[in-house]
């Protein structure tokens, strides 16, 4: 499908892919991860070609999943100058930017809110890049991408093109273009030049600091030792392991986990440099663990499961090593995933996140404006109030604010 022409009147052809073994992993990485070229981590793993075939290849996404891929890519002049991790969603699960009240709003008014479009990364609450560009094709790629996937919900008569945890500089691009600007918000970690984690405490209240050496003395008393492995370090048989961590937490969290088995082994084989796979170990066999995966500025929390409960594990593993391995890489920020208001009693603290959407049925579009232009008042109100409950000094509130 052809795409509209930018000023300089040079064609962009728009095509979908139903798989990301058709697209060349060096031209999806030049949209999506340009900064690595030389050899470094990306800003984003997640939207590597890598992180998204790995999903792909293990079968987390595809028949039977609800996430049907459509990967979009424009081209001009013989290159690849944007992409876009595209699906067809036949619900909306996985996403933690939640619609469940317009997809019921809209089936009760005797419309089909599903299938829709969805540009995110699956089963990822992570902010990052949606609208992957070649460096100098911003403005005609994002423009081709957003036409290309709006003109696939026409075409099909979908309800719906969602392009959620997008970054920051895409809003204003994107409500150029008409999309609808949603605003959330999540807990974040933010490096303030700390030499070591008492470095960190020491910006904190005195009862919050001694609240968390208490909760590290007693993670670290589990009985066991806690380490905090990437790269080689890694082990096939670690993943045996999480698995069975992942499995535990999955079945309570969603009722079936997201992620298959072969979802891990598929990143052992092309992405352990990009993990940080930290596991509580007693008698040389773990208990339980917790996975990161790398940015070159920001780790990224995602999963955690235990086989045995031990008092304040969870927060050690999740909160305090990630803390910990970001001090230490010189990483300026943490994001420990979605929800979660006990993580501000340990230095995490709300941050805005973002989301962008068009609905094709006028009226339920105007709808979901009024919305979401009152729902963006309660978020920035409700990140002020939970700023400052946080557990800094106030001096360090008010430089962060």
């Amino acid at each position: 499908m052809d795409g509209a022409e930018d000023r300089s009147e040079t064609v962009i052809e728009v095509h979908a892919h139903d798989s990301l073994a058709r697209i060349a992993a060096s031209d999806w990485d030049a949209c999506a991860c340009p900064e690595a070229v030389d050899g470094g981590p990306p800003f984003d793993p997640f939207t590597t070609h890598r992180f998204l075939l790995a999903l792909e290849q293990s079968g987390s996404v595809g028949p039977g999943t609800g996430w049907q891929p459509r990967y979009l890519t424009a081209h001009a002049d013989g290159q690849m100058i944007a992409a876009a991790p595209l699906y067809a969603k036949g619900h909306s699960q996985g996403e933690y930017i939640f619609d469940y009240s317009w997809a019921h709003a809209y089936e009760n008014a005797g419309g089909s809110y599903y299938p829709k479009l969805q540009i995110a990364v699956p089963f990822t609450p992570a902010t990052g890049r949606r609208l992957l560009t070649r460096p100098g094709f911003e403005a005609a790629g994002q423009s081709a991408l957003v036409q290309g996937a709006v003109q696939i919900a026409e075409q099909h008569g979908l309800s719906s093109l969602h392009i959620t945890f997008c970054a920051e500089q895409e809003v204003a691009p994107g409500s150029a273009m008409g999309l609808m600007h949603r605003a959330s918000q999540q807990f974040h970690w933010l490096n303030d030049g700390y030499d070591s984690f008492d470095d960190f405490l020491a910006s904190l209240s005195s009862r919050k600091r001694k609240n968390i050496r208490k909760e590290r003395q007693q993670a670290q008393a589990f009985g066991g030792e806690i380490r905090a492995l990437t790269g080689d370090q890694i082990q096939p048989d670690h993943w045996d392991h999480f698995w069975r961590f992942y499995q535990d937490t999955g079945s309570r969290k969603w009722g079936t986990p997201y992620l298959t088995r072969a979802f891990f082994d598929q990143v052992h084989q092309t992405m352990r440099d990009d993990v940080l796979l930290v596991l509580a170990e007693r008698d040389g066999v773990p208990v339980a663990g917790a996975l990161n995966f790398i940015g070159r500025d920001t780790l990224y929390g995602r999963y955690w499961g235990c086989t045995e409960h031990h008092p304040c594990l969870h927060f050690e593993l999740c909160y305090y090593q990630a803390i910990d391995a970001a001090i230490a890489r010189g990483q300026a920020r943490v994001e420990a995933g979605a929800q979660g208001e006990h993580k501000l009693a340990r230095g995490y603290l709300p941050h805005p996140t973002h989301s962008l959407h068009w609905v094709a049925d006028p009226g339920f579009a105007r709808a979901i404006a009024q919305y979401l232009e009152a729902e963006a008042e309660a978020v920035e109100e409700e990140i002020e109030i939970l700023t400052s409950y946080g557990p800094f000094r106030r001096d360090q509130i008010e430089e962060q604010e």
